[in-house]
Formats: structure tokens, C-alpha cells, sequence
């Protein structure tokens, strides 16, 4: 199997902190000596990996990037480390009311990896995405998650209508995000077990998947102004709505 080349401070900090047996060795900006690298160097040293200290074109060339931040990890090639089957589990093991995001068919990297982050941010239980004509977990994805991919279980399933039907069985209420809904999401009782569902870029929710929702919500906007969000900034949006009627009945601040 191929083994896998992951870059930045955030994801390389990240796969050493979460996932250190996947790590087999570092390259790191030779001219870099700050406290963030220095951090990095001493996990690296601690378990034993072996680094090499080169010159930044290097390490464009190994990335394929300029974006590296002085450092770039070789990792043994992963599974996917949750799959559907997991899932049930997953949500079982929570106590408390459960929260999740589900993303439909959201096919840049970049978003899904921003929504990563967020959901990571905002304690999400599990981030549920289609297998297929979606985009996974790659390079670009962990490093725009900032080790939001190691923190936020990434779940492809097969049936992404059928999974949020059984969620819907269990008692959890599926939420669907949607520009034309009458109801603003401040509007919206989110102290409950909750999926977040979000569409792909520009087209939105596909319609069986709308239809599957118990609720259509949209983000206020400013009359005259943008008429939508990037998926990502939505994501967040949505999730410490969630957080924040979550708090605020719990007596926290």
C-alpha cells in the first residue's frame, strides 16, 4: 500500500499527538528553530522517529506546497479508520443529548476540511458524508482541519438517505440547512439529539435528502447582501447555534 505524505503544523502535531504509530519520519525546515517546531521536534524525539532537516524547496517538493509550515510527516497508508459499522457504537458510547454533520456531497477538499475543524471545535459526535462523489481524507483535507480530522470521527456511508432515517428512528432530530426555509435556525430547538445537514457547494441539499429532514433551517442574511454562505462558515454557524442553546440551558456561560 502507498504510505501517505501529510504537511503542517496543525496536522503533523495532530497525527503524532493522536495517531504517533502511523508516524515514521519528519522532515522539518532546516532554518526553522521557532517554539512551535521546537514542540514538534521534541514529540519526534521522544518517540523515536527519525527526522531529517532540509531546505524549504524541499519541502514544497515533497508537499506539493507552499503551505507546509517547515514540516511534513511520512505516515503508513490508513484505512479509513471509521466505517459505517462503526457507527452505531460511536453514538452509543455518548452520554447527553448527541450532535452531528452531516455533509451532502460537499466535494472540496478544502470545505470538508474547514468543516472538520469546526466540528472538531464544536464537539461534534461524528461527521457523516457520503461514500461516494464526495470528498475523503486526504493531505489537503488534515491540513485545513488543523487535527480536526484526528479529533471529529469522518464516516463515509453508502446511503446517506437511509442513514438519516435511521437516525431518526433512534430519536435524533435531523435538521437540514436551506437558504429558502421559513424557519431561522435561531428559531430552532437544538438541545435535543441533533444532525446538522448540510448541502455541496452552490447546489445545496439534494432533494431526497431534503425530504428526509424533519426541518428545513436558513442562516438570516442581510437583505441586498450575499445570498449564500461557504458550507464551511455555515457549518459553523449552525454547530454553535447548537452549542450555545446547549450552554445556555445548562446554566453555562
Amino acid at each position: 500500500m502507498v504510505e501517505e505524505l501529510i504537511y503542517g503544523l496543525h496536522a503533523v502535531t495532530a497525527a503524532l499527538d493522536y495517531e504517533p504509530e502511523q508516524v515514521h519520519e519528519l522532515w522539518v525546515e532546516r532554518q526553522r528553530r521557532d517554539r512551535r517546531i521546537e514542540a514538534v521536534l521534541a514529540t519526534a524525539t521522544r518517540l523515536g522517529l527519525t527526522v531529517h532537516r532540509v531546505d524549504r524547496a524541499e519541502l514544497d517538493r515533497l508537499s506539493g506546497s507552499a503551505h507546509h509550515q517547515g514540516v511534513v510527516a511520512r505516515l503508513a497508508a490508513r484505512q479509513q479508520k471509521y466505517g459505517e459499522d462503526d457507527l452505531p457504537a460511536l453514538l452509543a458510547a455518548v452520554e447527553g443529548p448527541l450532535l452531528l454533520l452531516v455533509l451532502d456531497g460537499v466535494q472540496d477538499p478544502h470545505n470538508l476540511g474547514a468543516c472538520l475543524r469546526s466540528a472538531a471545535a464544536a464537539g461534534v459526535h461524528a461527521v457523516i458524508a457520503p461514500a461516494d462523489r464526495a470528498a475523503g481524507l486526504n493531505a489537503t483535507v488534515r491540513k485545513v482541519a488543523c487535527g480536526g480530522a484526528e479529533i471529529a470521527p469522518f464516516i463515509p456511508v453508502t446511503n446517506l438517505a437511509r442513514t438519516l432515517r435511521g437516525f431518526k428512528e433512534q430519536g435524533i432530530w435531523v435538521i437540514g440547512a436551506a437558504g429558502a426555509a421559513e424557519a431561522s435556525l435561531y428559531e430552532v430547538d437544538f438541545t435535543p439529539s441533533t444532525a446538522i445537514v448540510l448541502g455541496a457547494e452552490e447546489k445545496g441539499l439534494r432533494r431526497l435528502t431534503r425530504e428526509v429532514c424533519d426541518q428545513l433551517a436558513r442562516i438570516p442574511m442581510v437583505e441586498g447582501g450575499v445570498e449564500s454562505l461557504n458550507v464551511s462558515v455555515a457549518a459553523g454557524i449552525f454547530l454553535f447555534e447548537v452549542r450555545r442553546q446547549r450552554g445556555v440551558r445548562a446554566g453555562f456561560d
